[in-house]
């Protein structure tokens, strides 16, 4: 250390002379690393390596190392986050919230979408913001003004607005002065720009009973109701012939963009009658027949090989078929990873669209089976959870106990629940459901696992059904929850399965376990009859021998006997009557297990013809596809026979059905109600099932002989 004059200047913050500019930026450099924006602090002597200081004529070099100095040090830099991930959108309106990161605070804090700012709102270190999102791509920043001009920018988001810009079309039917009126002014304009809506567009249905007038438009006069009618609201002659006519309404905005809705009204009598929309379901679910359809087990790809069957289903008798799920999934079906795409296995959209079509130009129509409940771990949202933890967009599109664990019921922990007190949720599911109504003209949904949602969020069923029955009122809403609880046909479901109470069990399950306790046609009347509870008086019950879930055929574990009798008893019944995936020529597969093709040989001879005669029947005789029915009383001993009458109000066209489950021949005896004793005046009844007269005799005792393992369909003698 040298001494004397050539002892080192002390360099203090009060000194005068001070560091030149080059000097001091040198030792900012050293001492921060390159951040310029910096503070200096005091320093021990020998704290440090030596610095050297050049003189002002540049001549010597001043050691600086043996004293105190103020050198520059950096201050924590700021970081702006944004909370949240890369993600889909299903609201024009979106939260976007985030928090600033360092000890020198922001003048203001701006939220940056697609080049426009908005100032957020700040709590502490936290600031939130309500951003508008346009269609498709969205970039997102935020922004920190620090008290010197510099700003700082979080990190970018990409949201995609996955809705799209339209006016919501909408109906309003009713009788004035004798005239149907529909009015098209409850339509609203878009909800994102709320551009006006120009044009009402009226179209009537080309399938509906008759042609009806128009007799209110201004400037035209009265005339048939053909092609298109413009005008808020039409006024119309009411209809005279029974049936439903369905009216749809076209509104287009200022942008050119379009909606439409559409609305049937009923006639009766000659009566024209407005429905309840909201509990009432049209008129073909009454006469429903429906065929579950596995489409690998059709063959491959999917749709096609079903279009090559829709002739041979036709042909049968059936008029809806029950997709089993075609959306994404690795699995059977019900793991969806993509609600808006197909299954490559069974074919393109285009396959799908065309297979819809061809089935409508046979008279069946098309339901597809959507799983809203859950998603499957692989889907895009929940990777996205497991990837960015709670930061996931996301993360809040899934139902979370206390612990933040995503819910699920019994084993299902790859489906986690949806959670549908998230409104994104709950938009984002109704998107899902119409987009298959408006794009492929589906004509409805058995709906998987609908006791969860009613579970967590009873509320969204009626909120869903309204925006569906909107679009397309003749849908067909089948939940996959029990019949016996009134909650679903109280909202949103027009049908629902024929369960007991516990979640997933068929309430014929009892009935065939207990036939060799001779306990079958007690079980049985306590099925149809849920006594003492009995079902809501809007009830239609979804019955079935085989679906999805019920494991190995029932023809194969109860033999061909005992399946002539239950499928009788299936197609007999009030309600929805189903028959499943190769039921008619007595397959033996299990759906989850069995995915090859199959054959389609007939291995019981006559199976299929027996199928079809009972399918024609229901649709010839109303009373088999009426809601009314009364058991018989018809004693057990010496044998079980199960019988009842079908009927239409108030007590016309009686049939009475008898159903004998077991191999030994019965004589069966009953007395008739008395409205139905005059259906025994001739003396004998034709059983249409089996094409033969049966003399029955005309005393108030009626006594028919029912051969073991067989039915009788009895009707007046023509």
């Amino acid at each position: 250390m040298r001494s004397g004059a050539n002892e080192p200047k002390k360099i203090t913050a009060m000194d005068k002379n001070g560091l030149d500019r080059r000097s001091f930026l040198r030792l900012c450099l050293i001492a921060a690393g390159g951040t310029l924006a910096a503070a200096c602090k005091p320093i021990k002597p020998g704290s440090g390596p030596a610095l050297t200081s050049p003189q002002p004529n540049g001549s010597e070099t001043i050691p600086t190392s043996t004293s105190p100095l103020l050198t520059p040090t950096a201050v924590a830099p700021v970081e702006v986050q944004l909370e949240g991930s890369d993600a889909d959108v299903w609201m024009w309106n979106r939260p976007v919230n985030g928090k600033v990161i360092g000890p020198d605070e922001c003048q203001t804090v701006t939220v940056n979408v697609n080049g426009l700012n908005l100032e957020a709102s700040r709590e502490g270190a936290n600031f939130s913001g309500q951003v508008q999102l346009s269609e498709g791509e969205n970039h997102v920043v935020a922004i920190c003004k620090r008290a010197n001009g510099q700003e700082v920018t979080s990190q970018m988001l990409n949201f995609t607005e996955r809705l799209r810009q339209k006016p919501k079309a909408a109906i309003r039917a009713s009788l004035e002065d004798g005239k149907l009126v529909l009015a098209g002014a409850i339509s609203q304009p878009d909800e994102r720009d709320g551009a006006a809506i120009i044009e009402h567009i009226w179209s009537a249905r080309p399938g509906n009973p008759a042609a009806v007038e128009v007799q209110g438009v201004d400037g035209m006069s009265q005339r048939e109701f053909r092609g298109e009618v413009s005008g808020e609201h039409i006024i119309l002659a009411p209809p005279l012939i029974d049936g439903e006519y369905y009216f749809s309404l076209r509104i287009v905005d200022q942008n050119g963009r379009q909606d439409i809705a559409t609305t049937y009204v009923e006639v009766t009598g000659g009566k024209v009658r407005i429905p309840n929309y909201d509990k009432e379901n049209p008129a073909w679910v009454e006469k429903a027949i429906i065929y579950g359809v596995i489409p690998r087990n059709f063959g491959s790809p999917g749709f096609k090989a079903i279009m090559e069957k829709l002739d041979y289903l036709q042909d049968l008798g059936v008029n809806a078929l029950w997709l089993a799920p075609v959306n994404v999934s690795p699995d059977y079906g019900y793991s969806v990873v993509d609600y808006f795409e197909l299954n490559p296995r069974n074919g393109t959209k285009e396959d799908f669209h065309r297979m819809v079509q061809e089935a409508h130009a046979r008279g069946l129509r098309i339901l597809m089976d959507f799983v809203p409940n859950h998603s499957s771990v692989e889907h895009p949202y929940f990777q996205d959870t497991l990837e960015h933890g709670e930061q996931s967009s996301y993360w809040d599109f899934y139902d979370r106990d206390e612990n933040g664990s995503v819910t699920n019921y019994f084993d299902w922990t790859h489906l986690p629940n949806l959670n549908y007190d998230n409104p994104e949720v709950r938009r984002w599911m109704i998107e899902a459901f119409c987009y298959w109504v408006r794009e492929f003209d589906v004509d409805g949904f058995r709906v998987d696992v609908a006791w969860g949602i009613r579970e967590r969020r009873p509320d969204f069923w009626p909120e869903w059904r309204s925006e569906l029955k909107r679009i397309k009122p003749d849908l067909l809403l089948l939940a996959e929850a029990s019949a016996r609880d009134p909650f679903y046909f109280d909202n949103g479901f027009d049908a629902a399965y024929d369960w007991t109470d516990q979640l997933g069990h068929w309430a014929w399950e009892l009935v065939w376990d207990s036939y060799k306790h001779r306990l079958l046609t007690y079980n049985l009347h306590a099925a149809l009859t849920n006594r003492p509870d009995g079902f809501h008086p809007d009830a239609l019950i979804f019955r079935f021998l085989n679906n999805n879930d019920t494991g190995t055929r029932f023809i194969t574990s109860h033999g061909e006997g005992m399946t002539r009798v239950a499928t009788t008893l299936l197609l007999t019944l009030p309600g929805i009557p189903c028959i499943y995936t190769g039921d008619e020529v007595g397959e033996w597969f299990r759906p989850y297990y069995d995915p090859q093709p199959l054959t389609w040989e007939e291995k019981y001879p006559g199976l299929r013809e027996y199928h079809k005669k009972l399918i024609a029947l229901r649709k010839e005789i109303p009373s088999l596809h009426s809601r009314l029915w009364i058991p018989l009383n018809i004693p057990s001993i010496p044998q079980e026979v199960y019988g009842y009458i079908r009927y239409v109000e108030p007590s016309g066209q009686p049939v009475v059905v008898l159903l004998n489950f077991y191999e030994e021949p019965a004589e069966v005896e009953f007395e008739l109600p008395e409205q139905f004793k005059s259906l025994t005046r001739q003396g004998s009844l034709s059983d249409r099932l089996a094409d033969e007269l049966i003399r029955v005799g005309t005393s108030d005792i009626v006594k028919v002989p029912v051969p073991g393992l067989s039915a009788r369909i009895l009707v007046e003698r023509d």
